[in-house]
């Protein structure tokens, strides 16, 4: 499977944007994105200038794919079946994005990060509804329970991630019971609850090109 191999922080600068796509050290002075909050490369301090429609377009569709953790033949998945289903586009989207198991796993702080908790996913650390899912995409629904493995309750990524989840905080549409590793997805998230500046119409207008 296809996957991305760089440097996490290089893709936070070149977004001009913090991503948290490293966990707890997002949020420490060893943040590249706070030391080097300018664009990567030779040229990356004399970047700017005006941007036409299209690369604005463009750069809030690489932004919300590197925020997920999502290449671009399964992005355009998504937003193919986000055109199709009722409501609009750029929020099914989104929610759809949301329902993925790894992103609820990394919500409810069982992981610090999506990377993390995309591989733990892979793993087979998590059950859902008491039986085992391996596949990161996987589209969790209003109610389920996700669990941790009992073989894997000690697990050290597991246990870190959630002492130091209340840094970012877990979302009020996630209910986590910590003593027995669990949580429930009790609702998709509202528009409104996701914090990071997407303009998700940009991206369905980069799409109905």
């Amino acid at each position: 499977m296809a996957r991305y191999c760089g440097s996490s922080c290089r893709l936070c600068r070149r977004e001009n944007l913090k991503l948290f796509l490293k966990g707890d050290r997002c949020y420490s002075d060893k943040c590249a994105f706070e030391r080097r909050p300018y664009a990567p490369g030779q040229h990356g301090q004399r970047r700017g200038g005006k941007y036409s429609d299209y690369r604005t377009q463009l750069r809030e569709k690489q932004k919300v794919k590197r925020i997920y953790g999502v290449l671009e033949k399964q992005f355009r998945g998504y937003y193919y079946r986000a055109d199709q289903a009722k409501g609009i586009t750029g929020v099914n989207l989104l929610m759809s994005l949301e329902a993925r198991l790894d992103n609820v796993v990394y919500r409810m702080g069982f992981a610090s990060s999506r990377t993390q908790a995309r591989q733990l996913v892979r793993h087979g650390h998590f059950l859902v509804n008491d039986r085992k899912v391996n596949i990161p995409s996987y589209q969790v629904k209003p109610g389920d329970v996700i669990k941790v493995h009992a073989e894997s309750q000690k697990v050290h990524q597991i246990v870190d991630a959630m002492e130091t989840v209340l840094r970012r905080g877990i979302p009020n549409w996630v209910e986590v019971n910590k003593s027995d590793f669990s949580g429930t997805l009790k609702s998709l998230p509202n528009r409104e609850d996701l914090t990071m500046p997407i303009q998700e119409q940009l991206i369905v207008e980069l799409y109905s090109k």
